[in-house]
């Protein structure tokens, strides 16, 4: 029986700044090392990341790797370890597994499959338009981090799901919450959030939230279904906001006539860019509810088990195929269709209503920071002058 390598000198969880083009030494690091490395998780003790492609799927797929934080190690600090509460405790999609993790799958996956998001292309569209016409009016040159891209994913998201557009600025306070360390933080957001997306569920809305009520198991209390929606507008939020910037400077990094012109071009631009600039670097944690054998290494049970999102999708040697940016799978991405749809709108929007669009800094000035933990990276500022 194998152990598993310790890179040496490599923190995956450290909170980083760099250039937007230099190069990330962690995940390279990590891959280099083997297709499952050993290091020091943030809550204490060990825990192993998987660096290949093959293996990664593997562990996607086995029954015996759970998402459920009642199986993380004894003595693991919950907020430390970036956890959500317990199955029992609060079931979700990111907790449950198996066959009540397919039920609640079986109740969302209607709302957000690829023909109920095409059909939204149309306001999606307009959403990004008002937003980016919105950021022009204000000043010559306007830092599109500091709020659209944190406002525009949310005002489609409370959109779709029924929810008043005048909450937009509470839920993106919310969310900027949920990312920080102050004790009680956490909780009083998801709080605030969940408060927020019972708006949806009034007599009369006729938003995705009233029919994800009208879809769920019947015995999900009122207090489950506020979380699920909790964590629809979170991480939808999350993960739009942290492709976004880096999309849009690649986008227009050459000058003006921003993004390519066809269909096909701009797909691939969305496509590219989540590969190389997931907006996770690694899944959340798993943990193995047996003693098991992953690459010829032994891991106990509870063992705290991550896939490398990042290092795989960017392996030089990795086969072509699909990339994990949104997992694989049970617990694939279900707002993936929608990501994708709200990237690719506002690459149309900049090159049809903005042709003249440009960063205002060089690309290479500009900067990406990660707080540390799971978080991805995210650019510190992106300034535009969006009419050149």
């Amino acid at each position: 029986m194998l152990n598993a390598p310790r890179p040496d000198g490599i923190d995956p969880f450290a909170a980083t700044v760099r250039g937007i083009t230099a190069p990330d030494p962690v995940h390279a690091a990590l891959r280099a090392a083997g297709p499952l490395v050993r290091v020091d998780a943030p809550a204490g003790g060990p825990a192993w990341i998987v660096t290949d492609d093959a293996l990664a799927r593997e562990v996607l797929a086995d029954p015996r790797i759970v998402k459920d934080p009642a199986c993380a190690p004894p003595g693991w600090d919950r907020h430390s370890a970036g956890l959500e509460p317990t199955a029992a405790e609060q079931p979700s999609l990111t907790t449950l597994d198996g066959p009540e993790h397919t039920a609640l799958r079986r109740a969302h996956a209607p709302l957000l499959n690829a023909r109920r998001i095409r059909a939204q292309s149309g306001r999606v569209h307009a959403i990004a338009r008002e937003l980016l016409t919105e950021c022009a009016a204000e000043r010559t040159v306007v830092d599109l981090m500091a709020g659209f891209t944190t406002r525009y994913p949310l005002t489609v998201l409370l959109d779709l799901l029924g929810i008043p557009l005048g909450e937009v600025d509470r839920a993106a306070d919310a969310c900027r919450r949920m990312l920080g360390n102050e004790p009680g933080e956490q909780k009083r957001a998801i709080d605030a959030l969940s408060a927020l997306a019972a708006s949806g569920l009034g007599d009369g809305c006729r938003g995705l939230a009233s029919e994800l009520r009208d879809r769920a198991p019947a015995h999900t209390t009122h207090g489950q279904l506020r979380y699920h929606l909790f964590a629809l507008i979170f991480a939808g939020q999350l993960t739009t906001d942290a492709a976004l910037g880096t999309l849009i400077a690649r986008a227009l990094k050459d000058g003006p006539h921003p993004a390519p012109p066809d269909e096909g071009g701009r797909d691939e631009l969305v496509d590219e860019t989540l590969r190389q600039h997931p907006p996770a670097p690694f899944t959340l944690w798993r943990f193995t509810t047996t003693e098991l054998t992953l690459a010829g290494i032994r891991l106990p049970a509870r063992a705290p088990v991550l896939v490398d999102i990042l290092g795989i999708n960017t392996d030089p040697a990795r086969s072509p195929g699909p990339d994990l940016t949104f997992g694989a799978g049970p617990h694939f991405c279900i707002g993936a269709q929608l990501a994708r749809l709200e990237l690719r709108a506002v690459l149309t929007v900049l090159r049809t209503d903005f042709p003249e669009a440009c960063l205002a800094v060089p690309f290479g000035e500009l900067r990406q920071a990660t707080i540390g933990g799971l978080q991805g990276s995210r650019l510190t500022a992106l300034p535009v002058a969006l009419h050149g």
